[in-house]
């Protein structure tokens, strides 16, 4: 998620700001999720790093200089607390604009996922590709653009499900970030997916990518808390749904994800850490869910869950 804001310029097009790196370091494994979701409310891109020496994390975003210092001080608090830690000490230190998003564009390269997909950045050329479903995106968007695992995860999940003939009529992407959930069940399965976030921001983001990838027909970015929002509830009972957040909201949203899933339906779901999934499976499966499958990228966990009945 990221704060609401003028949608930024692809990256090769983007004006020189003033930048902060923030960082916090020594993070516990199991803070990491939380500490990477407060930062990521002022920080276009965040980034973790694991100290194995002392076997501690480190969590670092790129922010304009002084943005959101109110809100970030507040996600921080409440990651403490969801965390169960002492606040710890945010690092501020100056960076070159024009260097950094340099070392971004170098720094982010065509990434092939598992045997169809190809993530290929915006400042790249992009000739026809055989073989492989292409998703443009820009390399300023960090959340959402193939790097992270829990992204991969989601792809590699989808993939497997398309090439077991799963041909899934109504789709959801809740906390779509960037789109390429749904960009890529659209391109890969030519169906309509509703694409939702709580940040008008990426919801902006997720409708421009769309429209890059030859997709916006078929994706509805749409603002909407969750389950709450009318429109989501219409749309169901959902045949597949992809929620690639974080795992408390996971566990929160387990009884209506239950309730909104088709029997035999499919939800991916992911945004946790390796040592978090059995308490989010937990959840689902006092709701009636099983696990189907799961996928460990890194420390970062994926898991395929099935409702019972129907033709899944």
């Amino acid at each position: 998620m990221r704060p609401d804001g003028p949608h930024p310029a692809p990256l090769s097009r983007r004006r020189a700001e003033p930048l902060e790196l923030v960082s916090i370091d020594g993070l516990p494994e199991a803070a990491v999720p939380a500490f990477e979701a407060a930062l990521q409310t002022v920080c276009a891109t965040v980034a973790y790093i694991r100290d194995e020496a002392s076997d501690t994390w480190r969590v670092e975003g790129v922010r304009e200089a002084g943005a959101g210092e109110d809100a970030l001080d507040t996600a921080l608090t409440l990651a403490a607390a969801v965390a169960g830690i002492e606040s710890p000490a945010l690092s501020v230190e100056p960076i070159e604009a024009e260097g950094w998003l340099a070392r971004s564009a170098e720094s982010f390269p065509e990434q092939p996922i598992g045997d169809r997909f190809l993530v290929r950045p915006t400042h790249l050329p992009d000739p026809r590709t055989y073989g492989r479903i292409v998703l443009r995106l820009d390399a300023g968007l960090a959340f959402g653009s193939g790097e992270h695992a829990s992204t991969r995860g989601c792809l590699l999940a989808f993939e497997r499900l398309a090439k077991q003939q799963y041909r899934p009529r109504r789709i959801l992407d809740l906390g779509t970030g960037s789109g390429i959930l749904a960009i890529a069940v659209a391109k890969r399965l030519r169906r309509p997916v509703l694409a939702t976030d709580i940040e008008p921001w990426s919801v902006r983001v997720a409708a421009d990518n769309a429209r890059l990838n030859g997709v916006a027909t078929l994706v509805r970015a749409t603002l909407a808390d969750g389950w709450r929002h009318r429109t989501v509830r219409a749309g169901a009972p959902y045949d597949l749904v992809f929620a690639n957040i974080l795992a408390r909201p996971l566990c929160a949203m387990a009884k209506d994800l239950a309730a909104h899933l088709a029997p035999g339906g499919t939800a991916i779901l992911a945004g946790l850490l390796g040592t978090q999934a059995r308490w989010v499976l937990a959840a689902h499966q006092r709701q009636g869910l099983r696990l189907a499958e799961r996928l460990d990228v890194g420390p970062w966990t994926t898991l395929v869950l099935r409702r019972s009945g129907g033709a899944g």
